[in-house]
């Protein structure tokens, strides 16, 4: 083996392309396949992400609409029928927690939870959440439960 015959491993090297800007005689000098002058031509030329050639952008030309609450508090809803199908798959007895709910996939562990009054509630239970509405609160004490607030 000498220096002559040396190759890499075959699969470990890409391609070549083609070597831009080294003179006229390999014909992509000059230029350099980059055409005539224009921002695209030029070193460092980036496009703007959403940039359309100095046309009004999409999202400049769409009309604003509507209003976005920064301070708004997003819960999780879980109706009173989703707590029923727990009792009767025998996933809970009398408590339902944080935990329990995200055990059984109804909610993840930072959200946060508020129980909806959709749907028959017919076992006892003691529901420890974040929040809930008049008639599922309602609904809980009727049967002999209780709602607790976090």
């Amino acid at each position: 083996m000498t220096l002559n015959n040396l190759s890499p491993a075959k699969g470990s090297v890409k391609s070549q392309g083609k070597r831009v800007g080294r003179g006229q005689g390999s014909g992509k000098g000059g230029t350099a396949t980059r055409g005539h002058k224009g921002a695209k031509s030029r070193s460092g030329y980036s496009r703007k992400i959403g940039f359309e050639g100095g046309q009004m952008p999409l999202q400049r030309r769409v009309p604003k609409f509507g209003f976005k609450n920064i301070n708004r508090i997003e819960y999780v809803g879980i109706n009173l029928h989703k707590l029923q199908e727990l009792v009767d798959n025998n996933k809970v007895s009398d408590t339902i927690t944080l935990d329990v709910l995200v055990e059984n996939r109804l909610a993840r562990r930072n959200e946060l939870v508020k129980i909806l009054g959709n749907g028959e509630l017919s076992a006892k239970l003691n529901v420890t959440v974040h929040k809930f509405t008049a008639t599922a609160k309602a609904a809980i004490e009727k049967v002999g439960g209780t709602a607790e607030t976090l």
